[in-house]
């Protein structure tokens, strides 16, 4: 089938696309244009990615086109270790072991510690929304994106002023790593890449050279490292910060995005997030099998590898389709209908599986539900603006949407009844 992530129907409904490629024999295809290998079905996505010793992560923070020279030259020079998605054993199990160290990853340390700085700030963004009543207000740059950055610049110690720069070189990233930028742009993104690397380089030095331990997610990291370089270098420091400041926030983001698009499809599903709000986890983990932030991810063939029938040779990038992977119907009943009552819900892959599973995903979790349900009851006449069409970034990795226009009502809608 001919398939282009970039354009067309893709950006309006990739879940079209997906159903084609579940329907095909196999499960498993070449893209010519990319030269990648799509895997669509959900024991083979399982499989790429809990078998470390067939698919490898070296390349999976490369482009996935040819850069441009004069952009190369730029990325050439970003010298950041691989320490979390691009790493391999044995540094991906050292560098696993600082992360479960020092941050937070289960529900309970995750309400105990950063509970009330996500309240503080859901709080902040929900009452200069409820402010604007009447008003066409865009949730994704004014609430989704805003809210888990606030939050991560919060844990990391950043200053605020930074937010505007470091969501636009986060955003510049995804879009130079799996979308499809002219040269011209590329260098520009490229360029901002580098800038960003070198933010965090100093952001970890400046920690070092002031001395002072404080209780930041930075200085945490170097309290563990305790000066020696076999536990942590310096410059894995930096690139755990580069990393988390893309992938901490940019998937929370659409998680939050997601969730808010499908509550407010439905007047009663948006209504039921104040009134019902023990629905909601069950709500968000169906938001993620329906609709995940990340809905494909690279990994590269350590070895011949035989899936659906054929055999992907070693070094191939291969493409694992997730959102097409929640979606097979070996696994998830009825998989094209949203259905937060599902009881096959948790089957998704949506934070990975095994050694790479997402470290952040109770984070997520919690941001996104107490975003929800807040939002839900100071402004419980939230709905989407007329006319709002919905539409995603061109990209292979993350589904993020364009945009989220809503009309800001902070009156109890009726109730709709049944004519009699």
């Amino acid at each position: 089938m001919r398939w282009n992530p970039f354009a067309g129907a893709y950006l309006a409904d990739p879940a079209q696309v997906w159903r084609e490629l579940l329907d095909s024999p196999g499960g498993v295809h070449h893209d010519e244009g990319l030269g990648l290998w799509l895997i669509t079905r959900h024991a083979d996505v399982r499989r790429a990615l809990g078998d470390t010793e067939s698919f490898g992560n070296a390349l999976t923070l490369a482009p996935v086109y040819d850069v441009c020279p004069e952009a190369m030259a730029v990325i050439m020079q970003i010298d950041a270790p691989p320490t979390t998605a691009a790493a391999d054993p044995p540094v991906h199990p050292r560098t696993r072991r600082a992360l479960r160290a020092t941050f937070a990853n289960t529900a309970d340390r995750v309400e105990q510690r950063y509970g009330a700085i996500v309240r503080r700030r859901v709080d902040e963004l929900v009452s200069r929304l409820a402010a604007r009543a009447g008003q066409q207000v865009d949730l994704v740059p004014e609430f989704t994106t805003e809210l888990p950055l606030l939050v991560l610049l919060d844990l990391l110690g950043v200053p605020e002023w930074d937010i505007a720069r470091i969501r636009a070189w986060a955003d510049g990233q995804i879009a130079l790593v799996w979308g499809r930028p002219e040269p011209a742009e590329q260098v520009r993104l490229a360029q901002g890449l580098l800038d960003f690397w070198r933010y965090c380089q100093q952001l970890v030095r400046d920690r070092l050279d002031s001395g002072r331990s404080g209780d930041g997610y930075v200085d945490q990291l170097l309290a563990y490292r305790n000066g020696d370089d076999e536990v942590l270098t310096v410059a894995e420091v930096s690139s755990i910060v580069f990393n988390l400041l893309v992938a901490g926030h940019e998937t929370t983001a659409g998680l939050l995005a997601h969730a808010l698009d499908q509550a407010l499809a439905d007047p009663d599903r948006w209504r039921a997030m104040a009134a019902e709000p023990h629905r909601v986890p069950g709500f968000l983990t169906e938001t993620l099998r329906f609709a995940p932030a990340i809905d494909g991810w690279l990994r590269v063939t350590n070895r011949p590898v035989a899936l659906g029938g054929v055999t992907i040779p070693a070094g191939a990038r291969c493409l694992l389709l997730i959102g097409a992977a929640n979606r097979d119907p070996a696994v998830f009943a009825h998989p094209n209908r949203f259905d937060p009552e599902r009881a096959d819900a948790n089957d998704h892959l949506s934070f990975g599986h095994g050694p790479h599973f997402c470290i952040g995903a109770a984070l997520a979790r919690l941001e996104a539900g107490i975003a929800l349900t807040r939002l839900a009851a100071a402004v419980p006449g939230l709905r989407p603006a007329p006319g709002h069409r919905r539409s995603y970034q061109p990209n292979v990795a993350f589904r993020a949407h364009r945009g989220l226009p809503v009309v800001v009502d902070t009156a109890v809608p009726a109730v709709q009844r049944p004519a009699a």
